[in-house]
């Protein structure tokens, strides 16, 4: 899939497709899955559909599939070495310069 020539809708749906994928795979039934999950068998479609669905359903129906790992790669954790906090830690002034009268 590539994000840079798609329109939000087909992300959805690509999306969407996946998450069917991924129940399908787990031999789960919409409903088994809405149940684990902790959503509407009609939310879980849509999410699927790509009809547009919220974060909470989404993020809870990548954990009922055991799938979260998969944050990683959309939202990785930024990585910061030590030494460049310290670095703009110091760079940054302590308090507002004086005004000359």
């Amino acid at each position: 899939m590539s994000a840079a020539f798609n329109t939000p809708q087909e992300l959805l749906s690509e999306l969407g497709g996946r998450i069917s994928r991924l129940r399908i795979g787990k031999a789960l039934t919409q409903a088994e899955l809405a149940s684990r999950a902790g959503v509407s068998p009609r939310a879980l479609g849509d999410l699927e559909r790509g009809k547009g669905s919220s974060l909470i359903t989404y993020v809870s129906v990548l954990k009922a599939l055991d799938a979260l790992s998969s944050l990683d790669a959309l939202a990785p954790a930024p990585t910061i070495s030590p030494m460049a906090l310290l670095r703009t830690r110091q760079a940054q002034p302590k308090r507002a310069p004086r005004r000359r009268s």
